[in-house]
């Protein structure tokens, strides 16, 4: 059984390539993608898998508008931090899924049950389907936050907020007027509700929208620092696993 892997985090990508490896040593792995468009570029390119293990959100967006570009008509094992409403979506469709981070016996589970499911040649759910239960309003992104302030809550506008970043477990959202909020989310969390064109998540600790991108300072073709506004008092780099698609992203594409 031939299988790719669609991740956008290295190293979960990588464990999962070692998990499925220990639940199934006959399936191989041909395939570790990381985004809609080298997904898209290696459909077109290559036979379709027997399985294909999809993280819902990647850096370029959801996920699911991969099965916009190509027709797949191959099993999907989900990988997911989706809440409830989301889960029992999959189940009602008869969806297999795994919520992160993924254990190996859940894992060896759902691939025993596409065993299953194409021994016995069950029709696949329509994804189409899919799409309209779990992302409705796949264009409708997160506008504002209610911050507190003192014994007061006010209201920012997400168009106001240069960056977002964590520490000690924390979110801050920070403003173009140089303002600080604390965040009831987490940077995952937030990252699936901005407008990915306009924020990226430079690594684990940084959001960043393009405006406040003052300069990129190139160390290496692998090494980047950002200068941010407002400034940042420690140097910001961007993870060098997301170097690439963050080159594209501030190309617009």
């Amino acid at each position: 059984m031939k299988a790719i892997i669609i991740e956008d985090e290295e190293l979960a990508a990588q464990r999962l390539r070692v998990l499925i490896n220990e639940c199934d040593p006959e399936i191989e792995v041909i395939a570790m993608l990381e985004s809609i468009s080298d997904s898209v570029e290696w459909f077109r390119q290559n036979s379709q898998p027997d399985l294909i293990f999809l993280d819902i959100h990647l850096e370029d967006g959801l996920s699911f508008t991969i099965f916009e570009e190509i027709k797949i008509n191959v099993p999907i094992i989900f990988t997911t931090a989706f809440d409830e409403y989301a889960i029992k979506a999959f189940k009602l469709k008869s969806i297999d899924y795994l919520l992160k981070p993924i254990l190996k016996e859940e894992l060896c589970c759902s691939i025993e049950k596409y065993k299953e499911w194409h021994a016995d040649k069950r029709q696949l759910v329509d994804l189409n389907d899919l799409m309209q239960l779990i992302a409705p309003e796949k264009q409708s992104y997160r506008k504002r936050f209610s911050v507190a302030v003192a014994d007061k809550l006010r209201t920012i506008d997400v168009k106001d907020i240069a960056y977002f970043f964590s520490s000690s477990d924390i979110t801050f959202a920070v403003t173009f007027d140089k303002h600080q909020y604390s965040i009831n989310q987490s940077i995952n969390k937030l990252f699936c509700e901005l407008n990915p064109s306009e924020f990226f998540r430079i690594n684990r600790q940084y959001l960043v929208c393009h405006k406040a991108i003052v300069n990129v300072h190139v160390y290496s073709k692998s090494r980047l620092k950002l200068e941010l506004n407002p400034p940042v008092t420690e140097m910001v780099f961007v993870s060098l696993d997301k170097v690439p698609r963050f080159r594209k992203w501030l190309d617009g594409k």
